[in-house]
């Protein structure tokens, strides 16, 4: 058995690519982009991949994990659910256990990591924390209430996103025989009763900054010396989304040109992205890129991680500006766009990343559009400094 193995804490230790790793014998552990490590069992049922989680790294250990896996794999031999097994051992799980295990059992699913990390982010600590040591089976409407009602009229976007990621959770632990009942997350016919409609809040859109207040923001948040401050500088003069933002890294940029260069990967669209930098946000770049300290170009309290996720939705709190919301500021640059200049729809779309056009067209337009592009966010990096002309 230990001729099989692939993994060494050494090898642990020194970085591993993002990605799942296989150790043998079912064992995977998984890497993300943020830098956190956990454990993996994947095995097959009647042709049907399966996974459940074994905790994170190094909290269990390598030696831990190949003994947990070890205990399932033979679960599997003899016909049983080790999933199953491993709760009628520890009883019935927290919503956070439960968590890891729908995470685990459906990630092999989903196009990326960086889907299975904001399905993390919203049902961990930043929304969650109420619940997250409760028993799965305890769980009430009171409780997702509790949740959902602080941020449900001023993120309603987050915050239905959250109440069916909930549901989801809730359902899986269902079918999993750890809970019985109305799901408390449900909408129809529950929370329905509750809550005011979504569409009578805001329409499905991210509150946005009217662009009007923009040159009086960034006045403001200039005078901020964290670096979640540069970070949402950047974002809003690059109209880019929030996770493309904290996942950027160092290898993505071309500063002599003034290029970042979003790969595939990490695009909402799975297509390449390129952004020229307007001189406001190459300026930004250019004084990180001399203190540099990792990979992430926004480092966390550890260079090897980038920022929090939160972290300028935080910022916007301190401000007392948490009526809007991070993502909003690309609705804020499409209305200050589409208002005050005469650059076309589809130059100002591709600027947002968005789809237009067919695949000619848009290889066509990745060629030719980036003097124009620069045009465009240097006219807007202006409009941010000092408003209208």
């Amino acid at each position: 058995m230990a001729g099989i193995h692939k993994l060494t804490d050494a090898k642990i230790r020194s970085g591993l690519k993002v990605g799942r790793h296989g150790d043998g014998g079912g064992l995977y552990l998984e890497a993300a982009p943020g830098g956190t490590k956990s454990w993996l069992f994947m095995w097959k049922v009647s042709g049907r991949r399966r996974a459940m989680g074994l905790g994170s790294y190094p909290t269990v250990t390598l030696a831990s994990a190949r003994a947990k896996a070890a205990k399932a794999k033979a679960d599997v031999a003899e016909g049983r659910d080790p999933v199953a097994s491993q709760r009628k051992a520890q009883g019935n799980p927290t919503f956070a256990q439960t968590v890891d295990d729908f995470l685990a059992a459906n990630s092999p699913a989903w196009r990326n990591s960086k889907h299975r990390d904001q399905w993390a982010m919203t049902l961990g600590d930043t929304y969650c924390k109420p619940i997250r040591s409760k028993p799965v089976d305890g769980i009430t409407v009171d409780d997702v209430l509790k949740i959902l009602s602080p941020i449900w009229t001023s993120k309603n976007e987050t915050a239905s996103r959250l109440r069916g990621r909930i549901e989801r959770v809730l359902d899986f632990a269902k079918v999993k025989g750890w809970r019985d009942g109305l799901n408390p997350a449900l909408w129809n016919g529950n929370l329905q009763h509750l809550l005011p409609a979504r569409q009578k809040l805001q329409r499905g859109h991210h509150p946005a900054l009217p662009y009007k207040d923009l040159p009086a923001f960034m006045a403001e948040l200039r005078t901020r010396g964290a670096l979640a401050a540069l970070a949402l500088e950047f974002l809003i003069l690059t109209a880019a989304r929030s996770g493309e933002v904290y996942g950027a890294t160092w290898n993505e940029f071309d500063l002599g040109i003034g290029v970042w260069t979003i790969p595939a990967a990490r695009m909402k669209a799975a297509r390449e992205h390129v952004v020229p930098l307007s001189k406001a946000a190459l300026s930004i770049m250019q004084s990180l890129h001399e203190v540099r300290s990792g990979p992430y170009v926004f480092p966390g309290q550890r260079p090897s991680r980038p920022l929090s996720s939160s972290a300028m939705e935080m910022l916007l709190r301190r401000m007392n500006r948490d009526a809007y919301t991070v993502h909003g500021f690309r609705s804020s640059f499409r209305d200050w766009a589409g208002d005050e200049t005469d650059y076309p729809r589809d130059l100002i779309e591709t600027a947002l990343a968005h789809t237009v056009g067919d695949a000619t067209e848009r290889a066509y337009r990745r060629s030719t559009a980036q003097a124009k592009r620069l045009a465009l966010l240097e006219d807007w990096a202006r409009y941010c400094r000092w408003g209208a002309a």
